[in-house]
């Protein structure tokens, strides 16, 4: 079997320092997913929406999506917290709490996804559900101080010619907020380059690709990310702990993958916290942006990530600072935005522990 060679880990003792305050970007982060719960029950209640239990219970839903069953149920309670979002003030809402989350999670600058063809049927059409987003990251980002920009995220379930669509809309708006092109849902079903083209329209326009891969499916869904989609992020990248060679030229390459340990196990790619490859890819010097996917529906934001690597994988308070640089690093943030973020990273581990 090939050997990946790790780079030495640091013999400091780990300190308790409060990760709220480690400065860090937040690279993975779904619009609907990113609602409070409770923004949820007002929202479900001034629109005489109702909600499935398991969304209207004190506690997150009970997940599993290693079946197609699985998958279904998640994207149903998915689409049934996405209704609630009708109009202009929701929309607004949404951000403005996601920005101050973020802020309070000690993140400095946030890439969101979103798919406007889910919200323009009730806002307008794409152009204006899209302008209403981005027009609402601006006022948040000015009012949190967090800076914010959007993905464009098309669907693998719906049919090419819409991913199209869809990129052609985010290079629209490559000057106004947006700053790259996904790919979300079940990766088992759309294949990677069947989005050939729209990645193509995208990337050719200066977007970042940053498609879904390595999740749900294995390795082979990773390289078909980069060979066929141009990828420079990969959301999640989890599975390409199970190919040497495939964590090679990630580190060889700096593609920074985001992984969302909480969402992994609540949707069943790993049992437990500590069986999700966090440290197998960090030793393999695989870039990784920390994420939260959908706090929404998984429970936990995007300090309660850093927190899972310090206590299930015995990440040191260097190493989550490393993390930490390696989000900032593979974020679109300009580069004063980085340098300050980066500067607190060594500003929080010079800091006394607790």
């Amino acid at each position: 079997m090939e050997q990946v060679l790790a780079p030495s880990r640091p013999d400091t003792a780990s300190a308790a320092r409060d990760v709220r305050l480690l400065p860090k970007a937040h690279l993975h982060l779904h619009f609907t997913g990113s609602m409070r719960p409770a923004t949820l029950m007002e929202l479900a209640d001034k629109h005489g929406v109702r909600l499935p239990e398991a969304l209207s219970s004190a506690e997150p839903p009970k997940l599993r999506a290693t079946d197609e069953r699985g998958w279904f149920r998640f994207q149903r309670l998915y689409d049934a917290a996405r209704s609630v979002l009708r109009d202009e003030e929701d929309i607004r809402r949404l951000v403005r709490e996601a920005a101050e989350d973020e802020r309070a999670d000690g993140s400095g600058w946030l890439e969101i996804q979103v798919d406007p063809t889910s919200y323009a049927p009730r806002l307008g059409g794409l152009i204006p559900a899209l302008e209403l987003v981005l027009d609402a990251v601006d006022e948040a980002s000015r009012a949190s101080g967090v800076g914010i920009r959007v993905l464009v995220a098309a669907n693998r379930m719906k049919h090419p010619l819409d991913a199209r669509t869809l990129a052609r809309l985010a290079v629209r708006y490559a000057d106004q907020g947006v700053i790259g092109f996904g790919l979300s849902n079940d990766e088992r079903r759309g294949l990677a380059r069947d989005f050939d083209r729209a990645f193509r329209i995208a990337t050719d326009a200066g977007l970042l690709a940053a498609p879904h891969g390595g999740e749900l499916a294995g390795p082979e869904s990773i390289r078909s990310c980069l060979d066929d989609l141009g990828a420079g992020r990969v959301g999640h990248g989890v599975r390409a702990a199970e190919s040497p060679a495939l964590l090679r030229r990630l580190a060889e390459d700096r593609i920074t993958c985001e992984v969302c340990p909480a969402s992994n196990v609540a949707l069943g790619v790993y049992e437990q916290p500590q069986d999700v490859p966090l440290r197998r890819l960090f030793d393999a010097g695989v870039p990784m942006a920390l994420g939260a996917d959908d706090p929404l529906l998984f429970g936990s934001r995007l300090a309660a990530q850093y927190e899972l690597a310090r206590e299930h994988h015995a990440f040191t308070d260097e190493e989550l600072a490393e993390l930490a640089r390696q989000s900032i690093r593979g974020s679109l943030a300009p580069e004063p935005v980085r340098g300050r973020l980066l500067a607190g990273v060594d500003a929080w581990l010079e800091s006394p522990a607790e």
